[in-house]
């Protein structure tokens, strides 16, 4: 990576294995890896290569079998600051302290409590992390704009909108409390084409923002937003690649940055080719 890029996320030695019986599976393979600062950071690889088992580890979600993940995160006093954390050897009360601070995850089903409004599953999350109720509701009712939830629905329970609708607001809910990281296990795996453009041009603004994304993904469509496409086989990186920024489209006769959008595609297309994808 670039020698400006900050490291956020470590993990070092990862490994991963789960029991059944007598049998083990090792899912993950004494992994390295390092999360950066502003990437938009995909991950992919076939089924049962171990994405969503690393996604859950380097979220906190899930414990490791062995190795270290480690957070490098600014911390403002009077002067910016940055604050190691390693998080493998935390008990389950201070993991989940960690993750409400410093964590967002947005999975591939929304798991938005039914009984709560639109806007009350996101403020649930916020409120874990701010007392200020105030601030925050205006916090969430901007979040929810901007990624076209409608005022009109924002007192609405999860059942009366639409999935898209859902994710989105599942989306807010995982960005609300302002992580280092945001994470997403195939997010957009349960939608429609048009609901996944959607929920995919949102994560992508996100990021032009300044958000940090790992995101997991079987598609090809939403591999291409990422600047770096990692690809796992059998619990290890086969190999990385570095794309650049997401420039539009490459199917949009309009977009200006057509030629550069296909080469990207191209770029990507030839990777996952060379690695059997």
């Amino acid at each position: 990576m670039a020698a400006d890029k900050r490291e956020i996320v470590v993990a070092k030695d990862l490994s991963k294995t789960f029991s059944n019986g007598t049998v083990q599976q090792h899912v993950l393979k004494n992994l390295n890896l390092s999360i950066y600062k502003g990437d938009f950071t995909v991950i992919m690889g076939n089924s049962g290569s171990g994405k969503s088992t690393l996604l859950y580890a380097l979220s906190g979600m899930d414990r490791p079998s062995m190795g270290t993940i480690t957070y490098y995160t600014e911390k403002v006093n009077q002067e910016v600051a940055i604050e190691k954390t390693e998080i493998s050897s935390y008990n389950n009360d201070k993991l989940a302290t960690f993750r409400r601070d410093h964590v967002g995850f947005v999975f591939q089903q929304n798991y938005l409590n039914d009984s709560m409004s639109a806007l009350d599953n996101v403020m649930v999350c916020g409120l874990l992390k701010s007392g200020n109720r105030k601030v925050l509701v205006e916090k969430a009712k901007n979040l929810l704009h901007k990624v076209e939830i409608d005022e009109m629905d924002y007192k609405k329970f999860p059942t009366q909108l639409s999935g898209g609708q859902q994710q989105r607001v599942a989306v807010v809910r995982g960005v609300i409390n302002s992580p280092e990281v945001l994470y997403a296990d195939e997010p957009t795996g349960a939608l429609n084409s048009q609901n996944t453009e959607n929920v995919l041009n949102i994560l992508s603004d996100l990021n032009g923002e300044g958000q940090s994304i790992v995101m997991v993904t079987h598609t090809l469509a939403a591999a291409e937003r990422g600047n770096r496409v990692i690809y796992l086989a059998d619990g290890v990186i086969a190999d990385e690649v570095d794309l650049g920024p997401y420039v539009g489209d490459y199917k949009d006769e309009s977009n200006p940055m057509l030629e550069e959008a296909k080469k990207r595609h191209a770029k990507l297309k030839n990777f996952l080719q060379d690695m059997g994808w």
